[in-house]
């Protein structure tokens, strides 16, 4: 709720994950707008709320991924340069946390450590503004990406769709073991415009044309993120168990 300090979740009224299993899920995605500088007493809310769709996750053997979001306490601007510059600790502060077995978290969906528009010499840079050389934003992804225990995906955030593969092949380049994305606007919203402009015919045609073309080449970049079991040392690691559902 963006209304209340503290943007406390709230799950759906009458679905439990046992019912959204037998509606036919494969697996359950939780989103939680999170900050560790928030006040304990929010934290603690928020800590129990996830622990519960995890326990409740963990007792039906269905994969539980959760998607946290930073955001400014204040209020502030969250895709401006000074928020940026607290973005890499929030991020990486987020990833150890929800990494702790009291969450049975199986894959932590998160943000790229760094905002991109204000990293030195990135494409994604177009006016010059500086929170972080790329060196300083290669350590923030190695940093980010150390923290965590659980297997994690990067999420788009909305950016563009260049900017999105662009923050990827940064995180390739300093070898940050991630599991590949969970995206979506990334790829398709550049086509909004085309539909406000020209209809829904327009609009199918640039998903088929521009939008195809956005995910190949997402898909030739994500040629370098590895499996989520190789957080673990292997497929040969991983212990397989069968669904407690009935």
């Amino acid at each position: 709720d963006q209304t209340q300090p503290g943007r406390i979740p709230t799950l759906i009224p009458h679905w439990t994950v046992k019912k959204a299993i037998q509606a036919g899920a494969d697996c359950l995605k939780l989103l939680l707008y999170y900050s560790p500088f928030e006040p304990e007493s929010i934290k603690e809310i928020k800590h129990a709320f996830v622990a519960r769709v995890g326990a409740e996750c963990e007792l039906y053997e269905v994969p539980f991924f959760l998607e946290f979001v930073g955001y400014d306490l204040a209020g502030g601007n969250e895709k401006g340069i000074e928020f940026a510059k607290k973005k890499p600790e929030v991020v990486a502060k987020s990833m150890e946390e929800f990494s702790k077995p009291d969450y049975f978290v199986d894959v932590l969906k998160v943000e790229i450590p760094v905002n991109m528009q204000f990293v030195e010499g990135a494409r994604a840079n177009k006016d010059g503004k500086v929170a972080y050389s790329k060196k300083e934003a290669m350590a923030h992804f190695r940093r980010a990406a150390d923290v965590a225990t659980k297997p994690f995906i990067y999420l788009s955030a909305g950016v563009s769709d260049d900017q999105f593969r662009e923050s990827l092949e940064l995180a390739i380049e300093t070898g940050v073991n991630f599991a590949g994305v969970l995206c979506g606007r990334a790829t398709w919203k550049d086509g909004i415009p085309v539909y406000s402009r020209q209809g829904i015919k327009a609009f199918e045609d640039w998903l088929n044309d521009r939008g195809v073309k956005n995910i190949k080449a997402l898909n030739e970049v994500l040629k370098g993120a590895q499996p989520w079991y190789a957080k673990y040392g292997g497929l040969e690691k991983i212990q397989k168990k069968g669904s407690n559902l009935s």
